[in-house]
């Protein structure tokens, strides 16, 4: 070994020696050497061939002999010198506020299931708090009508339900086509071509449509909710807004929710509309069905309750989506790494409530006979 290159001789009687150079550069070769090497605390130190010691090093040292046992006093350490006796001080006394933080506790499945389970009811309770601060401030703008943002609100609206119209079109009317040719492979087989407008028509307006454009406006609106407003709490826009004596539930929150709930009802019936026009675009090709036909048979198959199903489920998805996205937006940490996190996190919870609410329509109307 060279001379300045660090290392240690431990004697039969526990006399531990150290010797060459003890730097930062050489932390990786120390603890290789010493990891295995000091079961046990030494009966004493001796320095005298110590060349040069670091903090880093020191810090080192004394935690493998800490491991070992009670570390010898200083004071005992045979040929320290004054300099590396400074240092070991200095670092001995604050070797306790520079302990090694404990390795990561491992969560047992059960363990996990709660904490995640314990996480989404926070969450739940942090979304139900800002729904009820969200009415306290509608009421009160309702009361107020002035400090109603109707720019923003218009800004939102557009933003939100013009400028989805289309994506929303494009992608119900596909549906539509999908729905239909699916039912015709097999009302084909039966002569029951006429039928696949009877539940092309139900299906749409009731089911397929609302949770389409719900789950689109989730992807589109609730996701940029979060952004818009994750990213104004890191600047400190929002902050400006309280300093300046507005409340951001007027300014950001209220337009933002209130857009949403007055836009996706139009949406998802453009998106009705859409599906019912691929259908038909379908039904001629492949099942012989005229438009003429298509729409009288529409006519007779559709009646108006499915689509007010339809439509009433709306206002409770733009409010569930609305909510959740300006929820995360205030609620992200001042970090770009966790406002990405929290705009994925948006998406998820939108669909997964979405979806969770349209069962519990679908339970609660088959109860009430709807």
């Amino acid at each position: 070994m060279a001379d300045h290159a660090p290392g240690f001789d431990l004697a039969e009687g526990g006399r531990l020696a150290l010797t060459g150079a003890w730097r930062m550069a050489h932390l990786s070769a120390i603890v290789s050497q010493l990891s295995g090497t000091l079961a046990a605390p030494p009966a004493a130190v001796d320095a005298s061939a110590l060349t040069q010691l670091d903090s880093a090093s020191a810090l080192l040292l004394l935690r493998m002999l800490r491991r070992s046992g009670p570390v010898p006093p200083l004071a005992s350490w045979q040929g320290l010198q004054a300099p590396h006796a400074r240092t070991l001080g200095q670092v001995l006394s604050h070797l306790d506020t520079a302990a090694m933080p404990p390795p990561p506790r491992r969560w047992r499945a059960l363990a996990r299931l709660g904490a995640t389970a314990g996480t989404g009811m926070r969450r739940v309770a942090g979304h139900l708090s800002l729904l009820g601060e969200t009415v306290s401030a509608l009421g009160e703008a309702m009361r107020h009508p002035k400090r109603l943002r109707l720019r923003e609100l218009a800004v939102q609206a557009e933003q939100a339900g013009l400028s989805a119209l289309p994506v929303v079109a494009l992608v119900t009317a596909l549906i539509g086509v999908v729905i239909a040719y699916l039912l015709g492979l097999q009302a084909e087989k039966y002569g029951a071509n006429l039928f696949v407008v009877d539940g092309v028509a139900i299906g749409a307006t009731r089911e397929f449509a609302p949770i389409i454009v719900a789950v689109i406006v989730a992807g589109r609106s609730g996701a940029a909710f979060t952004a818009q407003l994750g990213s104004m709490r890191l600047t400190e826009e929002i902050d400006a807004i309280r300093t300046l004596g507005l409340s951001p539930r007027q300014v950001l929150v209220l337009p933002r929710v209130l857009a949403l709930v007055l836009t996706l009802p139009l949406l998802v019936f453009v998106g009705d509309v859409a599906s019912l026009l691929g259908a038909m675009a379908i039904a001629q090709p492949m099942l012989d069905i005229t438009p003429a036909a298509f729409v009288n048979r529409l006519g007779e198959a559709l009646p108006l309750r499915h689509v007010l199903v339809g439509l009433a489920k709306a206002p409770v998805f733009a409010l569930v989506i609305a909510v959740i996205g300006v929820r995360m937006g205030l609620a992200a940490p001042r970090d770009t790494a966790a406002l990405g996190r929290a705009t994925t996190s948006t998406v998820v919870q939108c669909i997964v409530a979405v979806i969770l609410l349209d069962a519990v329509f679908a339970v609660v109307l088959q109860a009430l006979g709807w």
